[in-house]
């Protein structure tokens, strides 16, 4: 369900991955330089959602085994983006076992959100992201809604994308998101942070 102007600028972003990707699969040290900057501040805020401050040291463990793997990828930049994430998750999972302990709410910094504008049925909830009340209430979400709004907002996977990095259907990963989006819709809402104009009292929606 991409809408015009998201999935062209998506398309440009991931032909621009694409390329560096298969120059960098023949030893191209700048392309891969160029595919890292375009996926890492995604893959860093999905990481520290999961595992907070540790974010950076897991991703520098996930970027050693991204490139040690480089040549047996296959795919294009939308197949790369859903391939580091779920490295990236692997990592994160690993790091979390060794602590025993569950992922931690944590409030994603928001310089690392270089969010894409998708515009949807949550516009609200989309576009209220950029503020750091939001990504803050992200960490509360349950962690299946947290990691499926992450993926989808965050990393910028389609449906089917970000259901193979967590390995379930798309059915259930659409309806976390979805329900994770409503909750942050609701809890933003509550908040006043949405930028709406002021609907007068008793006015049907």
């Amino acid at each position: 369900m991409g809408h015009g102007g998201e999935s062209r600028r998506t398309q440009a972003f991931d032909g621009e991955l694409g390329d560096a990707v298969a120059r960098a699969q023949q030893g191209d040290e700048a392309a891969f330089a160029v595919a890292y900057r375009l996926v890492q501040p995604g893959l860093l805020a999905y990481v520290r959602g999961l595992v907070g401050a540790e974010a950076e040291d897991v991703m520098s463990d996930a970027w050693l085994e991204i490139a040690r793997d480089l040549g047996r990828f296959k795919g294009d930049g939308a197949g790369f983006r859903g391939w580091t994430a779920t490295i990236a998750r692997h990592r994160a999972l690993d790091h979390l076992r060794r602590q025993r302990v569950r992922p931690r709410a944590s409030a994603l910094e928001q310089d690392l959100l270089e969010l894409p504008a998708p515009y949807s049925t949550h516009d609200q909830a989309m576009e209220a992201m950029s503020t750091e009340r939001a990504l803050a209430l992200v960490g509360r979400l349950p962690r299946d809604q947290a990691e499926a709004v992450l993926l989808r907002v965050v990393v910028g996977l389609d449906g089917p994308a970000a259901a193979r990095v967590l390995g379930k259907r798309p059915g259930a990963v659409r309806t976390a998101a979805h329900r994770g989006l409503r909750r942050l819709a609701r809890q933003l809402a509550a908040d006043g942070v949405t930028d709406e104009a002021p609907t007068t009292l008793g006015e049907s929606t």
